[in-house]
């Protein structure tokens, strides 16, 4: 009955058989209760929202205010976050990791079927001995403590790190970079290099050569994941590679120059007069596929390096879709120009020439500037194609064009096109950036491609050549129903 409207006790106290006196007492007294228990319930709501205005923490019989609920709720979305963060390094980096097939398809295809096995042999290898020394030596040089700005000190052994720790995804997104840099040289020195030294050479860019300008450049990125965290010097300068167009790419690029001025041109690649001869691959659609493969790769060569899973990501992949679309258009007309007739070998070395054009500027241009950067990165592969033959030195499947020349273009491009505007200073620190690390990665590959030649051997003989290095390298033969060799 308490819960009843006061009209409706008013009404039942009438009709009871009571005096009129003994009914307006007990209305009294009802009403004087009710207006207690209001009074009561006012007096807790100030006190509460008195509480919730100062800040003062509040009983457990009171209400929980809204600042702890929504404390706890962003703890959880941070977690949510630093999951999908190391949820997209992985994923990213196993896109990358696909980019080593891509490589071995383009390099199969540009070369001669009886060399097949020998490049796959390499192209598998190469990351095999890439993944181990950048566990033990090459990822605490690039990302340890600093000694000085130069080189990383620490970090050499990481079993030490739980089985949870985030740096284990960081980690293995750095890995694949450093395969990529690696088996970029293979392509270049295809068909001539003996598989031992190629070994060799493989395990000292992974080791030494690729994370001494990875730590120039990227020296701090460890820090977030618990190792090393000082800036090395060209990133002190204000350097900016985001995705590694200087990094890896001009890095690759410049050890393939300095591997095939060591190793020498093909056999019959050039008449005793220093004429080019053309040295066709045997399988142009499988090369077209590797490109397919790179440039889905790529996807998250650039996007990946992000590091995060944000809403970023959306803009680098379609820069990454749009300048390796524009070089490959460009790099088609271009030669198109020059020798009367579209060539498919140029059309897909431009894209890739775009790809890696975009590479250090994907996050800071706009899809506008990505099309200018890709326009002119497919003209850039198509000049450096001719200029390398007409100096008669011999890539057998345009490394040096994309990767090197390109790399240089593209670590400018983060300057020319930035978004938030042209600063003559901040080209300045491009420029030197990217020729630093690409001289120092050309000088010591040089000298690592000529003690090797002189140790183990380096450049196969022209018997071994016409042969095939199946069959001189590894007794065997990718096309047993076929003769892939030029000699009956």
């Amino acid at each position: 009955m308490k819960h009843l409207p006061l009209s409706l006790l008013a009404a039942f106290a009438l009709l009871s058989p009571l005096s009129a006196q003994e009914k307006s007492d007990r209305i009294e007294a009802r009403l004087d209760t009710i207006i207690q228990k209001l009074d009561a319930s006012q007096g807790t709501l100030n006190e509460v929202a008195k509480a919730v205005k100062s800040g003062a923490p509040q009983t457990a019989a009171e209400p929980a205010p809204a600042a702890p609920a929504s404390a706890a709720t962003m703890a959880d979305v941070d977690t949510v976050q630093v999951n999908l963060n190391s949820l997209w390094m992985v994923l990213a980096g196993a896109l990358v990791f696909m980019m080593q097939a891509g490589f071995a398809m383009v390099e199969l295809g540009f070369a001669r079927a009886k060399n097949s096995i020998n490049i796959i042999m390499k192209n598998f290898l190469d990351f095999c001995i890439s993944a181990i020394v950048f566990m033990f030596l090459g990822f605490g040089l690039m990302f340890g403590t600093s000694a000085g700005g130069w080189i990383g000190s620490d970090g050499f052994w990481l079993s030490n790190h739980g089985a949870d720790d985030q740096l284990w995804a960081f980690w293995f997104f750095q890995v694949v970079f450093a395969g990529t840099a690696c088996t970029i040289v293979s392509g270049a020195m295809a068909e001539r290099t003996k598989f031992v030294g190629y070994l060799v050479y493989a395990g000292l860019l992974a080791g030494l050569v690729y994370p001494l300008g990875g730590h120039w450049a990227w020296g701090s990125f460890g820090g977030a994941f618990g190792v090393g965290g000082e800036k090395g010097w060209l990133e002190a300068m204000g350097f900016v590679d985001f995705a590694g167009s200087t990094v890896v790419h001009g890095c690759g690029g410049a050890c393939a120059l300095a591997g095939i001025l060591v190793v020498g041109a093909r056999h019959g690649r050039f008449a005793k007069d220093g004429t080019p001869r053309l040295i066709a691959g045997h399988n142009v659609p499988l090369a077209a596929l590797g490109v397919f493969i790179l440039w889905f790769g790529w996807f998250g060569f650039n996007a990946g390096s992000t590091l995060i899973g944000n809403g970023t990501i959306g803009r680098i992949a379609v820069n990454t879709t749009i300048a390796p679309a524009a070089g490959a258009l460009a790099a088609m007309i271009s030669m198109w120009f020059v020798q009367g007739r579209p060539d498919v070998g140029i059309t897909l070395n431009g894209s890739l020439g775009g790809l890696v054009g975009i590479t250090a500027c994907c996050a800071n241009i706009s899809p506008a500037s990505a099309l200018v950067v890709g326009l002119i990165a497919g003209i850039v592969t198509t000049v450096a194609t001719i200029a390398l033959e007409r100096l008669r030195i011999d890539d057998a499947v345009g490394a040096v064009p994309v990767h090197l020349a390109n790399g240089w273009w593209g670590t400018l491009s983060v300057a020319l096109f930035d978004q938030g505007g042209f600063d003559v200073q901040k080209l300045g620190v491009q420029a030197l950036g990217t020729f630093a690390v690409t001289l120092t990665s050309f000088i010591i590959c040089f000298a690592i491609f000529k003690t090797v030649h002189l140790l183990v051997g380096l450049r196969a003989s022209d018997t071994e050549q016409i042969d095939g290095l199946d069959f001189s390298e590894h007794a065997a033969n990718a096309y047993p129903d076929f003769q892939t060799t030029e000699q009956a």
